[in-house]
């Protein structure tokens, strides 16, 4: 099994192999691919190369990826511990409950959080994602509730904090399948964006929750009312789930204004954190939640080798931004024809890139390769259509999913075999979260991120992860014939659609100057070049206050609004960089195709997982 050197351009397929390789850039891929382009554009079936492998030279510095390393031989397993062995000290409701939910035995890190003498410790638990901390820490902390006296129906006893909205809604619904059984009944309400705000917290104020499962913003939000902090006063027990993100100074402004708004400390709450990583950062503010002697524990082996390390990455290094979305769809034939079951996560810098790659691949432009399905899931979605997305793609057998980083932490997707990152990430540590989708519960995994030379720093830098640098070529990757397909789908997609991607390409390129080093001009140029591979004609118009807050007021290469909606200004010539060889990204001269998949015109809708409108099509 390989990863394959996708490169949309031909020229650099000879410079990376020589002239013997360069018939490999015109292999057509599956027939089912190309028969979403006329006869006129597909390219005629070539003879099968005799070899595949060929290594890049020494003195190539950053490649793309070679084959795939055998698995590594599973570690001899300890004896599992069945839950059944916690009667007498796990409430019965609680353990009918796990057998319902067909919980037999428990993981490492709810044997070692169950074992400790009390459950009424604070600790910081250390575990890998999908290990089963969810369970680790609502069993003990339920236990509690229901074995503790004095907490009056109406007061909240149990506050878990999660940092994104899917992950609070999978620990609600984990959390009201172990209390299903409870009596007295433990209510478990969910405070998180996307969500009506009033009716949810009239729920809350009006209801008797004793657990409640949120998102920082919207606590802070319910904490405005003097009622909803007077839900609080008799608090028990305050959990962070994915600790290290909830802490580090995004999320601190917020986790304090919360914990102001808690009793103190010293009322005797008790505090859990639990993360898959523990950086310097943490220990700053542990002070907040947990006590100075807290527990701690950890599943993960010192010389266990960290699981990013166990997932084989690779590098697709396209020539420029113009090739990126045409290196993708090759990515993907070739994926699809290799496992027609392939099941992946598509990672974008921005939520509008996502839905664009959405719209492309599948809602409108109908790119995906064969008949798989395609999802979406990112910030500018409602809440109802994530929660949707949700529980879709954890049951579907095959898809793709076009994501933001509202997938990137704490969420399980099983059966995940390829992650796709598409750009920079705006951290190293996001880099290895988004990694870690794929690759668990034991299975096999890999991932792929596709950079443009502006962003190679990124792989320079962190030279810590095992990205390799050898390179394999699919004998049925066929550059022309992707980057056809994408022209075609890019046809379809509205204009909005496109003002919104570049938009949103700007900022973010413009926040991550520290690792691209790029200058406010050449970050212009480098957006209005990435407009232009989306098929603008010229970069989409801007209102002056966002300019303003960019920061890139009088900066050549924008495109301005006047006041009546009409631009004020051209950009300069210069604000794009020519090709290589004076070539477009898509050649103007070659003829469009007469139909599309199966020989219609029009576009074959939205796929079947997405019946209904999306909001953030807007």
């Amino acid at each position: 099994m390989f990863l394959r050197n996708l490169r949309t351009k031909a020229p650099l397929v000879r410079r990376a192999f020589g002239p013997a390789h360069h018939r490999l850039s015109s292999l057509a891929l599956e027939q089912d691919t190309a028969a979403r382009l006329s006869p006129a554009l597909a390219p005629a079936p070539a003879p099968a190369p005799t070899s595949i492998h060929t290594q890049i030279p020494a003195s190539i510095p950053i490649s793309v990826y070679t084959d795939i390393p055998d698995a590594p031989k599973p570690k001899k397993m300890e004896t599992p511990v069945a839950y059944s062995t916690m009667a007498g000290r796990l409430q019965p409701q609680l353990l009918k409950a796990l057998d319902q939910m067909e919980y037999k035995y428990m993981t490492p890190v709810q044997q070692k959080v169950l074992q400790l003498p009390n459950f009424t410790d604070d600790c910081l638990v250390q575990a890998k994602t999908g290990t089963g901390k969810t369970i680790a820490f609502l069993l003990p902390a339920l236990q509690t509730l229901l074995t503790t006296k004095g907490l009056p129906r109406s007061q909240v006893g149990l506050l878990v904090l999660a940092p994104t909205r899917e992950l609070a809604q999978q620990i609600a619904d984990e959390c009201n399948k172990l209390t299903s059984l409870c009596q007295p009944p433990l209510d478990c309400h969910i405070a998180v964006g996307g969500s009506n705000k009033k009716s949810a917290l009239s729920k809350f104020l009006t209801g008797k929750p004793t657990i409640l499962v949120a998102t920082p913003g919207r606590l802070i939000d319910y904490l405005s009312e003097a009622a909803t902090r007077a839900k609080f006063t008799d608090l028990r027990c305050l959990v962070l789930d994915e600790a290290d993100r909830m802490l580090d100074q995004g999320f601190m402004p917020a986790l304090v204004k919360i914990l102001q708004q808690m009793p103190p400390k010293s009322t005797g709450w008790q505090g859990m954190c639990f993360s898959a990583t523990l950086p310097p950062s943490i220990h700053k503010v542990l002070h907040l939640v947990l006590k100075p002697h807290h527990v701690r524990l950890s599943t993960i082996d010192k010389d266990e080798v960290p699981t990013v390390d166990a997932i084989p990455q690779s590098l697709l290094a396209v020539d420029a931004i113009e090739d990126v979305f045409p290196a993708l769809h090759s990515l993907l034939s070739c994926e699809k024809y290799d496992n027609p079951m392939l099941k992946a996560v598509i990672f974008s810098s921005t939520a509008r890139q996502a839905a664009l790659m959405y719209q492309i691949f599948g809602h409108t432009g109908g790119a995906a390769p064969g008949k798989i399905p395609v999802y979406q899931m990112h910030s500018r979605m409602s809440q109802t259509a994530r929660n949707r997305t949700v529980e879709e793609f954890k049951a579907t057998q095959t898809g793709l999913l076009f994501a933001s980083d509202v997938v990137g932490r704490g969420m399980d997707f099983p059966d995940v075999g390829l992650v796709v990152q598409i750009g920079l990430p705006s951290d190293t540590e996001q880099y290895v979260h988004r990694v870690g989708r794929t690759g668990r519960a034991g299975k096999l995994g890999r991932a792929v991120i596709v950079l443009t030379p502006e962003e190679l720093s990124f792989v320079r830098n962190n030279r810590q992860f095992p990205i390799k640098e050898t390179t394999t070529v699919h004998p049925r990757a066929s550059p022309t014939l992707s980057a056809n397909i994408i022209r075609q789908a890019l046809e379809k997609i509205p204009e909005q659609s496109k003002t919104q991607a570049y938009v949103a390409f700007l900022g973010f390129t413009k926040t991550l100057k520290k690792i691209h080093g790029l200058e406010p001009s050449a970050i212009v140029q480098l957006a209005n070049r990435f407009a232009a591979s989306m098929g603008c004609t010229e970069p989409p118009a801007l209102d002056s206050s966002v300019v303003g807050k960019m920061g890139l007021k009088g900066v050549p290469g924008l495109v301005i609004k006047g006041k009546n909606g009409v631009p004020a200004g051209v950009p300069s010539q210069n604000s794009r960089r020519p090709m290589p060889r004076g070539k477009k990204p898509f050649d103007d001269s070659t003829p469009s195709a007469s139909g599309a998949e199966n020989g219609q015109n029009k576009p074959t809708g939205e796929p079947r997982s997405h019946k209904r409108p999306r909001r953030d099509m807007r």
